[in-house]
């Protein structure tokens, strides 16, 4: 009987094996489709004997035997090959071979990042308006000081004090010039705390003699915990005045720095289209951005001649085998995707016809079970994919939430509670909003059975303020 260490030497063997495989059906499955394009345009030009058709087939027509995974065992393989994902990432971490490989694939990985446009950082705009002051050298010096301590958000991370202790520069020569680099832009920039950032930019638009300057600079504390009440008596002003006021601040900008922040928008290509067509919803599979693939016939002429050398033959043998590979992984990605696509679309119908509000709990083990893989091809299929749906564009993985059961016994999503909760708070009373509690008693009364401590939870994660902060007056 095989001990222990014996079917652990034998599982990584299985693994080195496969790995290969399984990196390539992995990768081809998990990738996006702009991605997956580079990486067959990749496996275009390492193996000469793969080339594209010159017109894409129809999805709906069978492509000829080289081009389709005749394998009746490579969707088993294919999954098989997935479930050992986790193991084949232990052993490999430890693999020299593989340590050359993910060094390529770094390599490559960098070179994309390399190419992207680069935007100008918060400290680039700084210094490109300190590069149209005339300084002397100890200004300037002082001034690059401040710059390099000031964070992507736009706030001074240190203070005067601090970095005059440590770089004895003059206490006064760095608030002169920190006041300098205050009236920049973005408004609020080199502040060292928010309310310091409010009162630039109100200072900036001439508010200096306004209430809502007061209110900012004596009354920080009270109106970030929205005590209006205790405002308006100090100040000697309305309720109403107060709120308008806090409406006022509330449109000044608490990051400054942050719009040098922001990344590049990415722009979503969806892998799948659900459109309504006489009243059923068809799954629509987007294969443009893929090259449609085949063996080229060029290849397996000079296999057929006698004259080409053994090691010929086996180059292009091995080569051949390899793009049949690549072209069947590609096929069962598709299928997959599909497979999963119109699961979700037979589950969630209400959602297609009705909204988010309708969504209903769905797991990744069902979708599994009714599509016949496990449940980790399932996550790797719907990772970084989108959906086109006639209520806009979602990632598949939204599709997946679990849920309660109503007191009609009907499924309901968390999405759907997080729904409901944002429709009661945003048709709720201003002058008395709904408490949490209340809002328990609201849905129990609808047949939904919540916690209070999951409201509270919910509402936090929509970026709704309790109850006493949400009053208008």
């Amino acid at each position: 009987m095989a001990g222990p260490g014996m079917h652990q030497t034998q599982n990584l063997s299985l693994q080195q094996v496969l790995a290969p495989q399984l990196q390539q059906s992995l990768l081809i499955l998990q990738a996006p489709l702009l991605e997956l394009r580079n990486l067959v345009q990749q496996e275009m030009a390492a193996n000469p004997v793969l080339e594209e058709l010159p017109d894409s087939p129809n999805p709906d027509t069978p492509t000829s035997e080289s081009e389709t995974p005749a394998d009746g065992n490579f969707k088993e393989e294919f999954d098989k090959l997935a479930k050992l994902d986790d193991e084949w990432r232990d052993y490999m971490a430890q693999s020299s071979s593989y340590s050359g490989r993910a060094k390529e694939a770094e390599e490559k990985r960098q070179f994309f990042f390399d190419s992207i446009p680069t935007h100008e950082t918060l400290q680039q705009h700084l210094m490109g308006q300190l590069n149209q002051n005339a300084l002397d050298a100890d200004d300037r010096k002082t001034s690059e000081l401040i710059i390099g301590n000031i964070d992507d958000n736009g706030f001074l991370q240190t203070t005067p004090e601090e970095m005059a202790l440590t770089t004895g520069i003059p206490q006064e020569d760095l608030e002169h010039m920190l006041t300098l680099i205050q009236s920049f832009h973005p408004p609020g920039v080199g502040a060292r705390d928010l309310r310091e950032c409010l009162l630039i930019q109100l200072a900036r638009e001439r508010r200096q003699n306004s209430f809502e300057y007061k209110i900012v600079a004596d009354h920080m504390q009270e109106l970030g915990k929205r005590r209006f009440p205790e405002i308006a008596r100090r100040i000697g002003i309305g309720v109403e005045q107060v709120q308008k006021c806090a409406n006022n601040i509330a449109q000044l900008d608490p990051r400054p720095g942050a719009i040098f922040a922001e990344t590049p928008k990415n722009y979503v290509l969806p892998d799948v289209t659900v459109e309504k067509v006489n009243g059923t919803y068809q799954v629509i599979l987007n294969g443009e951005q893929i090259p449609h693939l085949r063996i080229s016939n060029t290849y397996k002429d000079i296999m057929a001649q006698d004259r080409s050398g053994s090691e010929v033959k086996d180059y292009i043998r091995d080569k051949i085998r390899s793009g049949k590979f690549l072209i069947k992984s590609i096929h069962q990605r598709q299928q997959t995707i599909s497979n999963i696509a119109h699961e979700i679309v037979k589950r969630q119908r209400e959602f297609f016809e009705k909204g988010s509000a309708f969504l209903k709990p769905m797991t990744m083990v069902q979708i599994a079970d009714a599509v016949g893989v496990h449940e980790t091809t399932v996550s790797r299929a719907i990772s970084s994919k989108y959906m086109s749906t006639p209520q806009g564009m979602f990632e598949m993985k939204y599709f997946f939430a679990p849920g309660y059961q109503t007191a009609t016994g009907e499924s309901m999503s968390n999405t759907s509670v997080k729904e409901a909760i944002l429709d009661l708070v945003k048709n709720e009373d201003g002058g008395a909003p709904l408490s949490d509690k209340e809002i328990v008693e609201i849905l129990s009364n609808r047949g939904i059975p919540i916690a209070r401590r999951t409201v509270a939870k919910y509402r936090t994660e929509l970026n709704i303020l309790p109850s006493n902060m949400r009053r208008r007056y």
